[in-house]
């Protein structure tokens, strides 16, 4: 059972702390910090990814077979939105790399997806870095993320085959690596109902890769299919990298965990069923910050801000101004 602080345990100290973040381990509060807020900032649109330089997110308009870009601007009073016209074919996870963003384009019954380079400044200029497996079409790319050494790890589940806005799948449910220097493509996992989130742990000797296959993606659960984060350590070998000793980090026990960020201190937090769940980077759980309907994805500002997604809103957590995520430090760096 959870305990939250604001009401059990150490309430004397810490009831000023909202509801909305339930304590499962004291060390949480490291993460809230004494006076954690949360509220929403956006409401009535879908939002996936944040950059550095300004506030992008995909956005389904009606239903799955049509995805827009927005960008959000957080320095207007009040804040702003405006809706991108890219040719990405339906826009999925992304992360910020080089001026723009690296973007998974999931595709379409015409047009095949893969990894998309966009400009953030108009006219939002796309450019296709891989589109198959040698010859064979991706199913439908979910998430990306970019190693220092400046290779592109990403996910590739069928969820679009399920949902009908893909083929037939052409290939496994897996997780791929693509070296753009060389132009190489490897299949680094697979294994998995539907991999989906991935992230790297600060120091990048792990990787995190969830599998939310409890979710069929036509409309159906299972709840004894995964709903789970792996980790995986990351080993040189003849000079390339695999993954190896693949093992399970933790469960969501509401919903799936889907979108998936470490911060500096090795913490994991995914976005699940109820909200956003935080493992300590041992695996336990440590907390949750509560969000009705849950949350699809989130990203770290600076000074312990959170951007958190669902269906329909776009809310921020003030957590501890020493909350940084990694991704956001390897960037500032």
């Amino acid at each position: 059972m959870a305990h939250n602080l604001s009401v059990t345990g150490l309430a004397a100290n810490y009831s000023q702390i909202p509801a909305a973040f339930e304590f499962y381990d004291s060390r949480f509060l490291n993460i809230t910090g004494l006076a954690p807020k949360l509220e929403v900032l956006l409401e009535n649109m879908t939002f996936r990814l944040r950059t550095k330089r300004a506030n992008i997110f995909t956005d389904p308009i009606t239903n799955q077979s049509t995805i827009k870009i927005s960008k959000v601007s957080l320095s207007a009073n009040p804040v702003t939105s405006e809706m991108i016209n890219s040719t990405i074919p339906l826009p999925n996870g992304g992360v910020n790399h080089g001026n723009g963003i690296l973007f998974c384009g999931q595709g379409t019954l015409n047009e095949s997806g893969g990894l998309y380079q966009m400009s953030i400044e108009s006219p939002y200029e796309a450019e296709q870095l891989v589109s198959g497996f040698y010859g064979r079409e991706f199913n439908s790319l979910n998430d990306v993320v970019v190693h220092r050494d400046g290779s592109m790890w990403f996910t590739d589940p069928i969820y679009g085959s399920k949902q009908g806005i893909r083929p037939s799948p052409q290939l496994p449910n897996q997780v791929y690596r693509y070296d753009p220097a060389t132009g190489n493509v490897r299949v680094v996992a697979d294994g998995f109902g539907r991999p989906n989130g991935i992230s790297f742990s600060p120091d990048e000797k792990t990787v995190y890769i969830t599998d939310t296959a409890y979710t069929a993606g036509d409309g159906t659960t299972d709840p004894t299919k995964p709903s789970t984060i792996y980790a995986f350590d990351l080993t040189t070998l003849h000079g390339e990298t695999f993954l190896t000793n693949r093992r399970v980090f933790a469960m969501a026990d509401t919903g799936v965990p889907d979108g998936i960020k470490t911060d500096t201190n090795g913490n994991v937090y995914a976005g699940c069923g109820d909200g956003i769940n935080v493992w300590s980077p041992g695996g336990v759980l440590l907390g949750k910050i509560l969000i009705k309907n849950g949350a699809a994805n989130f990203s770290f500002g600076r000074n312990g801000l959170m951007f958190i997604m669902n269906e329909n809103k776009l809310w921020t957590a003030q957590l501890s101004p020493s909350v940084q995520g990694a991704l956001l430090a390897e960037i500032d760096n």
